[in-house]
């Protein structure tokens, strides 16, 4: 495994292990959790709530016992959807690829212990894919708008920043197209940001430090200011243990959903440029304190709460590509992978492979515009001397 190779698997594993592992979580405060598992939860755990199947009925989804969630769903279709397209994607890419793996392959769920379209399980913002692009047949670059603004879009978007490895700008100029299909304002913008961030962890020589400057070079309106406070608030953490709490009150002026997450405000999720989704911010929030420790920082994602799963998928794909396959805990992958029912570790030699291959046409596309611009260049210089 070379370490293109190995940087992908860690940061697609590392990110379905987060997944996995705050599914259980998601919802509640700290105190919650820590009330239910007797402490801060340490590793893979069991359901919230043991009647799962009736708590939601909107969402009957067996959460924790390893079960990934939506997360890593999304993340493999996309993963799919470059191994078809075997180039950059589009907005347009999500139409004609995305969509119809929503729609038309049964497989494992693995919170519904059954196989079911991917349509069964995705949740109401995603969705909308379908109902825009499959029945509206909506431009796919304008089919975000009027999709509640949430972190649907970014929740799914490490694949953009590993084909795009080393590149954070292509990562984030990428990631802004695609999302369009999906989110509009901030919930797109946070897709960028986060495909950006980990196009930088896959640079061999990234840091979290380097991570950040990156976010903070690119972001823009609500989601530079939210990164910028939590990024400042972090630096102060020694131990998430007891800093969850600075980490929430240096966000809560850019997030809209308030303090009862199962309950926000009528103006909660519609387009601003003041505001920020939580979830990205957080995540660099606990790469910081965890001193890009994977472990450290995914736990720190999941005993936060709110939308823990999302939040651990962010840190610990970052985390991951940063150090690796092996910076993410065997005994968890395991877990996972039995849990699941899912090779977890296995997206991220199909996305090495693609990469190469986007790498490869992006060379053949520069050689042929640098030939074209000597040309432009030698025949200007032509024009002028006849003109002498």
């Amino acid at each position: 495994m070379d370490l293109l190779e190995d940087k992908a698997t860690g940061a697609l594993a590392g990110a379905a292990v987060g997944d996995a592992l705050g599914g259980a979580a998601e919802g509640n405060t700290p105190e919650a959790i820590q009330e239910r598992y007797d402490g801060f939860i340490t590793g893979i755990v069991p359901p919230f709530l043991a009647d799962w199947k009736n708590a939601r009925p909107i969402a009957p989804y067996h959460k924790g016992d390893g079960h990934v969630t939506d997360d890593t769903l999304m993340t493999n279709a996309l993963v799919e959807v470059y191994a078809t397209v075997r180039d950059h994607l589009d907005a347009y890419a999500i139409a004609e690829h995305l969509v119809p793996l929503l729609i038309g392959e049964r497989r494992w769920i693995p919170e519904l212990e059954g196989e079911a379209l991917l349509l069964h399980r995705i949740f109401l913002a995603e969705k909308w894919l379908v109902a825009r692009l499959h029945y509206g047949h909506i431009d796919p670059r304008e089919a975000g708008v009027g999709n509640i603004v949430n972190c649907g879009a970014t929740m799914y978007a490490a694949p953009i920043g590993i084909a795009n490895a080393g590149s954070a700008d292509s990562a984030y100029a990428e990631a802004i197209d695609v999302a369009g299909a999906h989110q509009s304002s901030y919930g797109r913008e946070a897709a960028g940001v986060y495909a950006a961030a980990v196009a930088e962890a896959m640079r061999p020589g990234a840091s979290v430090d380097s991570i950040v400057d990156i976010t903070l070079r690119l972001a823009k309106d609500g989601t530079r200011d939210a990164i910028d406070a939590v990024v400042t608030a972090a630096a102060s953490v020694t131990d998430w243990r007891s800093g969850l709490a600075t980490l929430r009150s240096a966000v809560i002026p850019f997030d809209t959903v308030g303090p009862d997450y199962r309950a926000p405000a009528r103006d909660a999720r519609i387009p601003s440029r003041t505001k920020s989704i939580e979830e990205l911010p957080i995540a660099l929030g606990m790469l910081i304190a965890a001193r890009g420790n994977y472990r450290e920082a995914v736990l720190g994602s999941i005993n936060y709460g709110r939308d823990s799963d999302s939040i651990a998928v962010m840190a610990g794909s970052l985390a991951g590509a940063l150090g690796g396959l092996a910076s993410v805990p065997s005994d968890w992958i395991a877990g996972v992978h039995e849990g699941s029912r899912m090779d977890i570790t296995a997206s991220g030699p199909v996305m090495a492979t693609v990469t190469r291959e986007i790498l490869a046409k992006d060379r053949a596309r520069f050689d042929a515009r640098s030939a074209a611009i000597d040309d432009l260049a030698a025949v200007g210089d032509a024009a002028v001397g006849s003109r002498a």
